[in-house]
């Protein structure tokens, strides 16, 4: 017993620890601040010392913790590991059309907000912390939490491909690959043949958890404890089963009702710089790249009287609705920007589809998009932001007399707020339009598993503690792992990669924290970027067949909660980037 007890208390120690970093907004006051403040009077003795002290303590102590706890019975060696619902995408890569092809599209969209969510305790995933009470039980319904989807085929009989994107802080691979269960087994019935099946996440901090960690947290984590040491209880779920249960079957109906739906027409691109200020380099100072292009897709069916779709990349997060602050608890639902471009766009007539991109350390800038206006919530300042981006994508090829001319453009409104405020800026003064292209009808996707080592001691507990809904595997030497996976779109000659987490910018575009002298460990990170390897056209399009956590290049990875390196402690560990790299590699040498 008394080594049982003295287990117990390193871990509850550890999940102390693993309770802060389960906090992955910025603008918290939270232990963080403190650590940072506290190492400051070491960093003198030299940066490079400093951190790796504070990293051998902590991953010392965290490592103590996570062996105290046995290994969940669920676990298996990679050997033994069965790929299930796994799709790697068209059977050939086509260099140009095939004949007569031509665009057809379905979209759908519906609600993941549950008829019973005032009698049930349901909870937001992406914050909790003193600021909350520690408590973030859904008290108030603001706007929607949606999934989008679109059927999408180039017409080459290749079959179809399904994109669906949630408004969530992240989908495991292990619940995306329940959803392909259901729709390829519909789909089958009805004779459609399918070459893909993605699903993405907004990454948004105020809408229902789909992950586990923020689930009524201290009490799954306090039981489950008690039940992997004693072996009295079951471990219980981090994540509430019954909602994922929901989840899972809306998705796939929304997905198949996308299929039911899909009309001939044409595909047009268009990207614009809409300028760094509407992006913020939050906690990630080491990276230097700060993409900040808007990329719109726009579908326009052949059939007068069906809506076109606008399908958006850019890559922020959506975390402002869900920040507590002296005024809001944090506790109500909202969609975050990404809702209001969609409801700004339908109320124009259009669709809306979205992913986000390399958003590790990246939010919402400009001040932050609330124009030096006084607002009451804090959802007012993503509905702004929003807004605007709709406004964006919808003016992209339009003049600045065309814009004035617009019901895109209110002088009522934009005089009243102008007096209203003290820092105004007009989002389409100095106006410049983009030309839009067409996209031929060409869909080439590629599909990579990937199995990543697991090496951070937090993600291990919280694996143990079943707090995170993912499986791990463990080898017979003790290694543990995880099954993940990458990809790659070609929409006529525009490549698009998926990545399975939040990716530091430099990994996408490039940057210091990829070099010796620009990292923390000073070394080079030894990989090409993905504009590199696929091109500077490329589009990411983050947090998609997977929610991983952070990527952080493994030159620049330090894991001591401070001095902008939060991203580490909720990263798989320093060998994520470069392993998730090479497989981009090897699956670029294999398209060739």
């Amino acid at each position: 017993m008394k080594n049982q007890l003295k287990k117990s208390i390193s871990v509850l120690l550890a999940c102390v620890l693993l309770l802060c970093t389960a906090t992955p907004l910025a603008g918290a006051v939270n232990i963080k601040d403190k650590l940072e403040s506290a190492a400051s009077d070491l960093l003198p003795l030299g940066k490079k010392g400093a951190y790796s002290v504070v990293e051998d303590i902590l991953t010392g102590a965290l490592n103590l913790a996570q062996k105290a706890i046995p290994d969940r019975k669920d676990m298996i060696d990679p050997s033994q590991y069965q790929s299930e619902n796994f799709y790697p995408g068209t059977e050939t890569f086509l260099k140009q059309p095939a004949k007569n092809a031509q665009w057809s599209l379905g979209y759908s969209c519906a609600s993941l907000v549950p008829d019973d969510w005032q009698e049930h305790d349901y909870y937001l995933g992406g914050f909790i912390g003193i600021e909350n009470g520690f408590s973030n039980h859904v008290e108030e319904v603001i706007d929607d939490m949606r999934v989008r989807v679109i059927a999408l085929s180039d017409g080459s009989s290749r079959g179809t491909t399904l994109f669906g994107t949630i408004d969530a802080i992240g989908v495991s691979n292990k619940d995306i690959r329940a959803i392909r269960g259901i729709v390829a087994k519909e789909a089958a019935k009805r004779g459609i043949t399918l070459n893909g099946i993605n699903v993405s996440s907004t990454h948004c901090h105020s809408c229902i958890d789909t992950q586990g960690l923020w689930t009524d947290l201290f009490k799954k984590m306090f039981k489950n404890i008690f039940a992997a040491i004693t072996g009295f209880f079951k471990l219980e779920n981090g994540t509430d089963e019954t909602y994922l249960s929901f989840l899972r079957q809306t998705v796939a109906d929304a997905m198949l009702d996308a299929l039911s739906k899909m009309t001939p027409g044409k595909l047009t691109y268009a990207v614009k710089d809409i300028g760094e200020q509407y992006f913020n380099n939050k906690n990630r100072k080491s990276a230097t790249s700060l993409p900040s292009e808007l990329h719109r897709f726009m579908f326009v069916p052949d059939d007068a009287n069906s809506k076109p779709t606008i399908i958006a990349n850019l890559g922020a997060h959506p975390d402002v609705a869900g920040l507590p602050t002296e005024s809001n608890s944090g506790r109500a639902l909202s969609g975050d920007y990404v809702y209001y471009i969609g409801e700004e766009l339908e109320k124009h007539g259009y669709n809306f589809m979205f992913f986000n991109g390399a958003i590790a350390g990246i939010y919402i800038g400009r001040g932050p998009s609330s124009d030096g206006l006084d607002l009451e919530r804090r959802y007012q300042i993503s509905e702004r932001y929003g807004r605007e981006i709709a406004r964006f994508l919808m003016a992209m090829t339009m003049t600045e007399k065309e814009i004035y001319a617009s019901d895109l453009y209110d002088a009522k409104t934009i005089e009243q707020e102008r007096a209203a405020s003290t820092d105004y800026t007009l989002w389409c003064e100095n106006w410049k339009p983009v030309t839009a292209r067409e996209v031929s009808p060409l869909l080439n996707l590629r599909l990579k598993e990937v199995r990543v080592p697991v090496t951070n001691p937090l993600i291990l507990l919280a694996g143990k503690l079943k707090l995170a809904n993912y499986d791990i595997l463990k080898d017979k030497k003790g290694n543990y792992s995880v099954i993940t996976e990458i990809g790659y779109l070609q929409l006529d000659d525009i490549p698009v990669a998926f990545v399975p987490g939040e990716l530091v910018t430099d990994l996408y575009a490039g940057g210091a924290s990829l070099t010796k002298s620009g990292s923390v460990n000073y070394s080079d990170f030894g990989h090409a970027s993905l504009k590199e390897l696929f091109g500077e056209n490329t589009l990411c399009f983050g947090l998609t067949n997977d929610a991983i956590g952070y990527i952080v290049p493994d030159n620049d990875y330090k894991f001591v909660l401070f001095d902008d390196h939060y991203q580490e402690s909720i990263s798989l560990g320093q060998a994520t980037a470069s392993t998730l790299m090479i497989a981009f590699e090897e699956l670029a040498r294999e398209i060739g």
